[in-house]
């Protein structure tokens, strides 16, 4: 069987002060191949470039990866500030309104650490710009320095709702996870089921109540280690396995128009 085409969110990228790129982390396309068994498609997010009607025709899922800039508080309603970071408006664009047709369309998407927080905010939920800043929490940022190793290091537990589909994905209730965020969920958006937290209380994992297909996102970063992460690997199987089905189910309708 010809394998999914899976869509990767690219981010944009500036080398040497002033030649604009778009890019995505090789471990996600790692992940992609080598866990969830499907053919990476790198996706240039700016709505000047692709329209979400082409990417959701194109692609059998979509992988929402992580990415410096930040959603935009504006899509939630709220007003700028030097906290929110910088901004990808263009990736705002795509991924938003990408998030709500797949959740209509039962078509799967994965979304980590960015794309975490994007599928809140599609969904009508806010963000905090800085979770350190909060009292009782504590610094979930990528370490400043050391290895790449050292950086995606496991760092702390995550709790799983009791008999939430985390819970029965993995078979435990609490898991270690890396953390690399600065941003987190401040109000869950509609239909968005918090299914886990760091231990002060952080939401980690999520899933849209009722939508169809697919909707796991974590605000971890699981492509590191995919293969042999004892997470991670379940993870990226399970999508794997939900863009399968959904290329399975819609290549009848393909063939239907090629023939008509």
């Amino acid at each position: 069987m010809t394998r999914p085409v899976i869509g990767i969110i690219g981010n944009n990228h500036v080398i040497d002060g002033h030649y604009v790129t778009h890019g995505g982390g090789a471990m996600n396309s790692s992940a992609i191949s080598q866990v969830s068994g499907g053919l990476p498609l790198v996706i240039p997010a700016d709505p000047k470039l692709v329209s979400v009607k082409e990417l959701l025709e194109a692609c059998d899922g979509f992988l929402l990866t992580g990415g410096r800039p930040n959603v935009h508080p504006d899509e939630y309603g709220e007003e700028e500030t030097p906290a929110h970071g910088a901004f990808d408006r263009s990736r705002d664009a795509i991924t938003l309104p990408l998030v709500r047709a797949c959740v209509e369309r039962g078509q799967p998407f994965f979304g980590i650490c960015r794309g975490f927080q994007e599928v809140n905010v599609a969904m009508g939920g806010s963000l905090y710009p800085e979770i350190r800043d909060l009292p009782g929490r504590t610094n979930h940022r990528m370490p400043p320095d050391g290895t790449l190793e050292e950086k995606f290091a496991l760092r702390h537990v995550v709790t799983l709702t009791e008999d939430g589909p985390f819970h029965r994905l993995f078979g435990a209730r609490e898991v270690m996870t890396n953390t690399l965020h600065g941003q987190g969920v401040k109000t869950p958006g509609r239909r968005i089921v918090i299914d886990g937290h760091a231990p002060d209380g952080t939401p980690e994992a999520l899933y849209v109540e009722g939508a169809p297909g697919f909707t796991m996102s974590v605000q971890w970063h699981p492509e590191w280690n995919a293969g042999a992460d004892p997470v991670s690997r379940p993870l990226f199987e399970a999508f794997g396995a939900a863009a399968r089905d959904w290329a399975a189910r819609r290549q009848p309708v393909a063939q239907a128009r090629r023939s008509a």
